[in-house]
């Protein structure tokens, strides 16, 4: 029995809402495209600062390249100036996105004190306007993402999502905690119904789904129509299409291989240095070689040594002797330690 239905984001029909999060300095078109390849109902772009898009600096061009095999691409803005929002939604237009999210729910220090991200959940009116300008601005369908709210004395998601129901957004994704949480707690995935009643909107649950398990208890508590995952896929960019076929009652695909995670990890490790060149590739790829390697026998000074290198080719002959030493392991060796 399916626990998921498709939705409907303007003309995009989303078979299975399983939605990789924007997650800055992490979900990079690389990443996304090995996610996408093995399945996610969606991905979304890294947040990109709308000035910065404007401005079209080289970190904002990086961040909003994607692959054609992404497409429908949903490209993730932040900012709180709405003419600018604006601005830099008609921008994505141009360049091919097919949804604009609006970001209301970074907790980050930088991006609250600029008065954006789950900052604007402290002016409603503010977060109003930058709503329809963004709205107005673009044929696109736009969708928001927001937490509970500022913090426990202020919890006002739902009063949030009918303002941005009545403006025009399409869809809403909540994490489940408030910003003065920060990434501290737990998600509250219950709360996430009050703004699921609130609205007549398709609602994504996000916020600690980690395992199929916690996606089946994360739709169960929230009544939500899709779920969104973001750490849970650190190092298992396979993680959403695992969760798409269990929670459509299709059989759960196994973890790859220990040799097609070797191929895996080369191959991303190549495609960073693409896109960012040697000496940007190789210190972004670290904390990937990190999450991929967790757990796995003799890891821990893997990446310490790794950590040290900045050559990409020493790096690739350093994964090349990991996991070929892995590999000639006995196989109690290959257990990976949680």
């Amino acid at each position: 029995m399916s626990l998921l239905a498709p939705i409907q984001i303007g003309p995009n029909r989303i078979d299975i809402p399983v939605i990789l999060a924007p997650m800055t300095g992490v979900t990079d078109m690389p990443f996304r495209t090995l996610v996408r390849r093995f399945g996610a109902g969606l991905t979304v772009t890294e947040m990109i600062a709308s000035e910065a898009m404007i401005r079209e600096t080289r970190q904002s061009i990086q961040k909003a390249a994607w692959h054609p095999s992404e497409e429908p691409v949903s490209m993730q803005l932040a900012g709180c100036e709405p003419q600018r929002m604006a601005e830099a939604a008609k921008l994505n237009e141009q360049k091919g996105a097919a949804i604009i999210d609006i970001n209301m729910g970074c907790p980050v220090k930088k991006v609250v004190n600029g008065h954006a991200g789950s900052s604007l959940m402290r002016d409603l009116p503010l977060a109003s306007q930058l709503i329809r300008a963004t709205v107005k601005a673009v044929k696109l369908p736009v969708t928001l993402k927001m937490r509970m709210g500022w913090d426990h004395n202020s919890l006002n998601a739902p009063e949030l999502a009918r303002i941005a129901e009545g403006e025009g957004i399409q869809l809403i994704t909540v994490h489940g905690r408030t910003r003065c949480q920060l990434y501290s707690g737990t998600a509250d995935w219950a709360f996430v119904r009050n703004v699921k009643n609130a609205v007549q909107l398709p609602v994504i649950v996000n916020g600690d789904i980690c395992s199929i398990d916690d996606a089946r208890a994360a739709l169960a508590q929230s009544g939500a129509d899709g779920v969104m995952i973001g750490r849970g896929a650190y190092g298992k960019p396979w993680l959403l299409a695992q969760v798409m076929a269990a929670l459509t009652g299709r059989d759960v695909p196994a973890d790859p291989s220990l040799a097609e995670q070797h191929a895996l990890v080369k191959e991303h490790y190549a495609l960073m240095l693409e896109l960012y060149g040697e000496l940007n590739g190789v210190n972004l790829a670290r904390k990937h070689l990190g999450w991929y390697t967790k757990g796995l026998h003799d890891s821990a000074q893997f990446r310490n040594a790794v950590n040290e290198v900045t050559s990409s080719a020493t790096v690739l002959a350093m994964i090349d002797r990991f996991y070929d030493n892995l590999l000639a392991a006995p196989p109690a060796t290959l257990e990976r330690a949680a």
